[in-house]
């Protein structure tokens, strides 16, 4: 066995060669020395705590390539460009691509030396991808951003569910699941989807001492608003929770003489991009937007994220507001509250969880519709088999031919 002080220096040496740090966050060289055993890890880190070095340093020490399942097109172009620029072959397959890009791509990963394969979760599932994964040299499975296997797996992309299904495929490749946001109810759902051979979880500090939280309780969130956008000097976002919302604030922010920009899920994709790269940029300086913008930004000079709407999680709300503040210099994270938010909160967590013996009553009581038909259906046995008695008895009385 490796000597302790051999394989630090080693993991350092990997670091320094490639990213140019001098040292590791705390815990990130516990999770990759975790994934160099061989080990299932789970890794819990804080938006903006270095997730992406816990696969990529053990990758570049090893032979072999590493499929990084990622939800987001964004950021597997985030990611591969990044790597692209240290020089380390990275692609990435997604919907934005032909057949045929996709099977040049896969065939670099079969027979070129492609160390980073970036796959957002539908694509495990199709012919081309399943017919090369297995001749390809995989050393390790990471799963970015972990927490949509529970928090979207049974609702809005099931094909997270299936990433278990590449494991049956790749026994003996490890998993790193990567998460910022995950309650213990979700780590345990997580290592379960993933079928991990045993529980194991590393956690590192979530505290952000450079990042202060404030809830403002007021009537007008507008004037409240204003105050966050013209006291802190810099780039922010504002999160909405309805895209005519985020329409209506931005018209709001530019009367009142600031440059912002929206972005939701109605835009088309183009216009998306055009609107995230000009914030990126710093020539649009506030970002009024859905929870659709956000998972994979990596801005880090953000100053504050102001919350207008309330937030649809706690988890949610760790994660968008940690998007504040990532190069450690002094940040704001403002929930603004108005008195009837309370009450709008509790009807749609009513319309989104009903009581039990309300769901008990709907599915018991029969529609008039549902009604109808099951008569319509007695109408048709009981037409059938006149018919079929009828013509029984007119066979009987046929001679045969």
């Amino acid at each position: 066995m490796q000597p302790l002080d051999d394989i630090h220096a080693e993991l350092l040496g990997t670091l320094k060669r490639y990213w140019g740090y001098d040292s590791f966050r705390p815990v990130q060289e516990e999770i990759i020395r975790s994934v160099c055993q061989g080990r299932d890890t789970l890794a819990l880190m804080p938006t903006g705590g270095g997730k992406s070095l816990t696969y990529q340093v053990p990758t570049m020490l090893r032979e072999g390539l590493c499929i990084v399942v990622t939800p987001l097109i964004a950021l597997m172009k985030d990611q591969v460009d990044r790597l692209r620029r240290l020089g380390i072959n990275a692609a990435a397959i997604h919907s934005g691509l032909s057949m045929r890009q996709i099977d040049i791509v896969l065939d670099n990963c079969v027979y070129g030396d492609v160390k980073f394969l970036y796959v957002a979760p539908e694509r495990l599932v199709t012919e081309a991808f399943r017919l090369r994964v297995e001749r390809m040299r995989v050393s390790l499975l990471a799963v970015d951003e972990a927490h949509c296997i529970s928090q979207w797996g049974y609702d809005f992309r099931p094909s997270y569910l299936r990433i278990a299904e590449l494991r049956e495929r790749l026994p003996e490749v490890p998993v790193l699941a990567l998460t910022a946001s995950a309650t213990p109810a979700v780590a345990r759902d997580i290592m379960r989807q993933l079928r991990f051979a045993e529980p194991h979880v590393l956690r590192s500090s979530f505290a952000r001492p450079n990042l202060s939280y404030a809830v403002r309780h007021d009537e007008d969130k507008n004037e409240q608003l204003l105050r966050v956008v013209r006291n802190v000097a810099g780039s922010g976002i504002v999160y909405v929770r309805t895209r005519d919302g985020c329409e209506q604030l931005t018209e709001f922010l530019r009367d009142a003489g600031v440059a912002a920009t929206c972005y939701h899920g109605g835009l088309a994709n183009a216009e998306r991009s055009i609107r995230q790269e000009e914030w990126l940029a710093g020539r649009t300086r506030i970002m009024v937007a859905t929870n659709a913008f956000g998972m994979g930004i990596d801005k880090a000079d953000v100053r504050f994220v102001v919350h207008y709407s309330m937030p649809d999680s706690l988890e949610s709300y760790y994660q968008e507001a940690g998007r504040a503040g990532r190069d450690g210099k002094r940040a704001y994270a403002v929930l603004l509250v108005a008195p009837d938010d309370a009450e709008r909160v509790q009807r749609r967590f009513d319309l989104q969880f009903p009581p039990l013996d309300e769901i008990s009553t709907k599915k018991s009581a029969p529609t008039c519709k549902s009604a109808s038909a099951t008569a319509s259906r007695r109408r048709s046995s009981s037409t059938s088999t006149t018919s079929a008695r009828s013509s029984a008895s007119s066979a009987a009385r046929s001679p045969a031919r």
